[in-house]
């Protein structure tokens, strides 16, 4: 088995946040891989993932990255495959790491989703691979039902809460 998204993260302590992204990818039987990479610290093996990453059958990239947030950046400059960025929270609520990412220069976008907002990024990847893949994008519509399923069953539920002056 091949994988079609890498998620890459600047360091193994950002896996909290981005196994979100690897959980639903497991979920909707998307092959993944997961490796660490510092734009800062290890700048020569992430240009050479970048750069190798299509020929190895990858087709989306999620890059999650805190404060400086140079990888997801990076990684886009040296390659056409779509890259998107998470913003991992760490200092200033994220809100530092969010503005790196989404202040790419012409002609080197990265998609971004929230901070924090690797599950998110599982999602849009795989919405990316469906429109290729009719019986992912089924996954994906069953998936997104439920979510309205969660919604609709938690508003009845708070139909049963009493109050004294509740109107509902």
């Amino acid at each position: 088995m091949k994988p079609i998204v890498s998620i890459i993260m600047g360091s193994t302590s950002d896996l909290p946040v981005m196994e979100k992204a690897a959980k639903f990818l497991d979920e909707m039987e998307i092959p993944f891989e997961i490796n660490a990479l510092s734009a800062h610290r290890t700048p020569d093996e992430v240009e050479a993932f970048a750069k190798g990453a299509k020929d190895r059958g990858v087709k989306v990239i999620i890059a999650g990255a805190g404060m400086a947030a140079a990888l997801p950046g990076v990684v886009a400059a040296s390659t056409t495959l779509p890259v998107i960025g998470v913003p991992i929270k760490g200092m200033l609520d994220g809100l530092d790491a969010m503005l790196s990412i989404i202040q790419m220069p012409p002609g080197i976008p990265v998609a971004t989703v929230g901070v924090n907002g690797a599950l998110n990024a599982g999602i849009l990847a795989a919405e990316m691979i469906a429109l290729a893949d009719d019986s992912l994008a089924q996954k994906l519509q069953v998936y997104k039902s439920g979510l309205k399923d969660k919604i609709v069953k938690a508003n009845a539920e708070l139909a049963e809460v009493k109050y004294k002056f509740k109107t509902n």
